[in-house]
């Protein structure tokens, strides 16, 4: 991992002289494909990564095929879901998917471990790194268990469309995002559908009232 690599994550830049020395020898720089298979549920976690451009989508999908996305790994970012198996010694519970081509260092779980023994600076970036993503995956939580789909969909669709006020996706997808059921979100865009909020064709939702889904949120 060059001095350059290290640059794209401000908590590594005052690495002690040994840490660094270590981390430079041991990291591995990656270009993962979009559309590729990170890791999967139950497999053993082997390296801990470090995203410098691209974005991760890390999901869980239950034994009746039903799917959440959890969080996205993007720019200067890693995952916790890699940090809790790399500490606890356990296995992936999750899966991720490479979204777009991803930039990455990989860094091996043997060095992760004497990095954290050693350094004091890498201590800090990974537990750093973990408490905000553990935050964001509690609101994640609180916004599946205690608020409203409608609310939500609303939410989402003014955050994600683009400058033409389209959003390229199905009824799947949106699903999948916001952690319910296809069934559920077809009948909630339906119902924004008949309200003149949205204009619904074959994976694409396009937000004709944006004032509306903004008062509703």
């Amino acid at each position: 991992m060059s001095v350059v690599k290290i640059t794209n994550f401000p908590g590594l830049q005052s690495l002690e002289k040994e840490a660094k020395v270590i981390l430079e020898g041991a990291a591995q720089d990656a270009l993962v494909p979009a559309g590729t298979l990170v890791f999967t549920s139950g497999a053993v976690c082997e390296n801990y990564l470090l995203v410098i451009d691209g974005s991760v989508r890390v999901q869980m999908v239950s034994e009746n095929g039903r799917e959440i996305v959890l969080y996205r790994v993007e720019n200067g970012q890693t995952c916790i879901m890699t940090t809790t198996c790399l500490m606890s010694h356990e296995n992936y519970t999750a899966e991720a998917v490479t979204e777009t081509d991803v930039n990455a260092v990989i860094v091996p779980a043997e060095t992760f471990h004497k990095l954290i023994d050693c350094s004091h600076v890498f201590r800090t970036f990974v537990f750093s790194s973990y408490s905000t993503r553990l935050a964001d995956l509690l609101m994640l939580v609180d916004e599946v268990a205690f608020h409203r789909i409608d609310v939500r969909l609303a939410k989402f669709l003014s955050e994600r469309m683009d400058d033409r006020h389209q959003l390229k996706t199905t009824h799947q997808e949106l699903a999948v995002e916001l952690g319910s059921a296809r069934e559920v979100i077809s009948r909630q865009l339906k119902d924004f559908e008949n309200r003149g909020w949205v204009k619904l064709s074959r994976g694409q939702v396009e937000v004709t009232n944006l004032k509306a889904l903004e008062k509703l949120m």
